[in-house]
């Protein structure tokens, strides 16, 4: 198993950005398919983008498609989520999550493991 831990998380003003990291535990990191996604109160948590083992393929809805990059260092066992033009309804806690190789996958359930999120909040 591994551990995950999210950095990064700020207050911002719309139009601006912030870079989350999601750091990971042991050795195995590259084994694992890597997404973030986020949870506003009172909505369901939703899928913001994902990566490959590889860093070869990367996976995006498009509500943030053309904002935001995933992108990965496997030899620092680091995944990060760069935002760019944030919006109010960017708002929300987002996470980190793994899980063991295999599609890219937009569905909450089928990532194992979890970081215990950071904080992003966008003012207008």
């Amino acid at each position: 198993q591994i551990q995950l831990v999210e950095s990064g998380g700020g207050l911002v003003q719309a139009g601006g950005s912030l870079r989350l990291s999601c750091a990971a535990s042991g050795r195995t990191f590259s084994n694992y398919v890597v997404g973030w996604l986020r949870q506003a109160p009172g909505k369901e948590r939703e899928f913001v983008a994902a990566i490959s083992w590889s860093g070869g393929a990367t996976y995006y809805p498009n509500s943030v498609k053309g904002r935001f990059t995933i992108s990965r260092d496997n030899a620092k066992n680091t995944v990060n989520l760069q935002m760019n033009s944030l919006k109010p309804e960017d708002t929300a806690v987002y996470y980190c999550a793994a899980r063991a190789a295999g599609l890219l996958t937009r569905n909450t359930r089928d990532y194992d493991y979890w970081g215990q999120g950071t904080q992003v909040t966008v003012s207008s």
